[in-house]
Formats: structure tokens, sequence, C-alpha cells
């Protein structure tokens, strides 16, 4: 029996277990995290090998022969007041955190929304302190790169990275849930359609952004905002002053929404009468606005689950899959 690696004589490895289930490393690795990205006749042949040879896969257990140090670093790009009142970063902390506790992994959660805070974190992984990265929020302008590859840790990014064709990442389908908004808004009869998009620096402003482009008919309506309620207010009066004969408005997130629902309501517009509303993300928020908010809903338990995966697998020795693109659904309430 081969040795593991760092381990001492006789200690199944990943790639024994491999071999005597006929399958590949990375196999192995999904079956052991748990990943449902396994066929049933993989799956049970390799849980017959882990039996046959007595694998441990029980992640603690292994930290002392791997060198391991059986935690994730979920990093942040965002200042912490944002993240703590953004409703869909504070579920994806949530959610990536019941995935990795069901794989036995400790998550360190990290803030890094400045320039200080990320230099003190790219020496905070550098140490090596956690095992892999799972990077959520950056924008391009923001150096993410080092905080993996610098640290020599596996890394995945939730959302599509601009300028990193090649990182491992976990997505919605941005553009095409908003080009399904806005088709929803013109079958209602909606004429003057407008948008509040997100950041032009993250990949999910300029999708949401390209996919009310797509589907729009007649002269674009656009202002932009950063993800917040106030620069969702900011954008939608910014709206009704260039023209205030609009009559639906697709917001690239719930807080933009709600954000756009306070302005036309300051406005005297009724919604949905006068104006139909919709946003992105299906945060709990949504149920909570007057009137309850028609919204894009993303797969955020899928979302992290498939980051966990993508992170694990590559700690483990696995190679980097093709990117994970989850569509949304489209979630009718009274406001659109």
């Amino acid at each position: 029996m081969s040795q593991a690696s760092g381990g001492g004589p006789g200690m199944p490895t990943l790639e024994s277990v491999a071999a005597e289930a006929g399958v590949s490393r990375a196999t192995v690795s999904r079956v052991v995290n748990g990943s449902q990205r396994v066929g049933p006749r993989a799956r049970e042949a390799v849980e017959a090998a882990i039996a046959k040879l007595g694998y441990l896969p029980n992640r603690a257990a292994r930290s002392l022969a791997t060198r391991h140090s059986g935690s994730v670093a979920l990093i942040i790009s965002e200042p912490q007041e944002l993240v703590l009142a953004d409703p869909f970063l504070t579920a994806m902390i949530w959610a990536v955190g019941q995935a990795l506790a069901e794989a036995g992994i400790e998550m360190v959660l990290k803030m890094a929304g400045s320039g200080a805070e990320r230099a003190r974190l790219d020496g905070f992984l550098r140490g090596g302190h956690v095992d892999g990265v799972i990077l959520v929020s950056f924008h391009d302008d923001h150096p993410p790169l080092r905080f993996g590859t610098g640290a020599g840790s596996a890394v995945v990014l939730l959302g599509r990275p601009l300028a990193l064709p090649d990182a491992a990442y976990v997505d919605a389908d941005n553009a095409g849930g908003a080009a399904q908004a806005v088709r929803y808004l013109a079958a209602g009869g909606r004429r003057r359609i407008a948008t509040i998009a997100g950041p032009q620096n993250m990949a999910a402003g300029l999708d949401r952004l390209d996919g009310y482009r797509r589907e729009v008919e007649g002269p674009e309506l656009v202002a932009f905002g950063d993800f917040t309620v106030d620069q969702g207010h900011a954008a939608m009066t910014a709206l009704l002053e260039r023209e205030p004969g609009l009559d639906a408005v697709f917001a690239a997130n719930d807080l933009m929404a709600l954000g756009a629902i306070r302005a036309l309501r300051a406005s005297g517009r009724r919604i949905p009468e006068d104006v139909a509303v919709i946003g992105f993300d299906d945060a709990p928020l949504a149920l909570m606005a007057e009137p309850p908010l028609t919204t894009m809903r993303q797969p955020v338990e899928a979302m992290a689950r498939a980051l966990v995966d993508s992170v694990l697998t590559q700690i483990d020795g696995g190679v980097i899959g093709s990117p994970v693109v989850l569509a949304p659904e489209l979630v009718v309430r009274e406001s659109a």
C-alpha cells in the first residue's frame, strides 16, 4: 500500500483509492467532499474502494499527515458596513459556512474592503493559515489574484472575473436573468423601461447591463449605482428627471430596487400602476418591500456548494473544472 504525502507507511491515499476504484483522483475527491457531480456507478466504486483500503476521508484526521490547516478563507472584497447591509452577501456567507462545515472544514471570514485590509490579508494568507480561498464580490480594480496564488492556495471566485480568464469561478447567468426581467416587463405592456446598473468594474454589473441592452426596445435609459439602497434612490431620482414618462425599471440588485421604490413613492408614482419595478437576488427584504418585490432569484445554496466543491477539489490536487454558471429564477410579486 502506498504512503500518504507527508504521512507514515500504510496510509491509503486518494491515488490508491482512485487506482482501486478505476477512476480519477478528482472523482475520488468529489465523492469524499460530498459533491453531487459524480455518477452513481463511480460513487459506488469509490465508496467500495474506501471501505476496502480503510481510507479516512476526515480532513481533521488527515491534516497532521498532509500539513493542511483544515480551513478555508472566505474573503469578501467589500467594506464591512456594506457586507452587513447586503442580504445577498450575508446569505452567501451562511451558505458557504454550512457547506464547508458539512465537509469538516472551518471557515475563516475575512473582509478586504480597503487597501490596508488587503495588505494585512496578503500577509495572513502567505503565512499558510488556510488551505484555500473563496473570493466573493471582488472588483477588478482590486488585486485579487495575490490573495490566492501568492499564498500558494487553491482559489475559486464567486462571479466571472474580468481579467482572469483561467480562474475557477461560480456565477449566476446575470445577463440571461436581466434579459428575462426586461422581456417580462415588455410582455406586460411596458414601453419605456429603464435600468439601474451596478458597478462596471464587476462582471455582475456589466452582465446585467448587457442583458438589459439585449432586450430593451427603443432608446436606452441607464443610471448607475453601487448596489446600495441610497444609490438606488439617487439613480431613480435622476432617471425620473431625465424621463418622467418611464413606466418600468429593472434594478441590478434588490437593494437598489428598494431605493428606487422609495424615490418613486416620493415622486407620487404608484407601483406597479405607473412604474413597474424588478430587482435581482431575491433577498429576504424583497418580501418586506411595499409592494413585495418582483425579482430574479439567485440560487445561493447551489452556488455556495459549487464554490466549496471547487476549492476542496483543488486542495486535494484536482484540476480546475469548467466554470459553473447557474440560472436565476423569475419570482413574480406585486411590484411588477
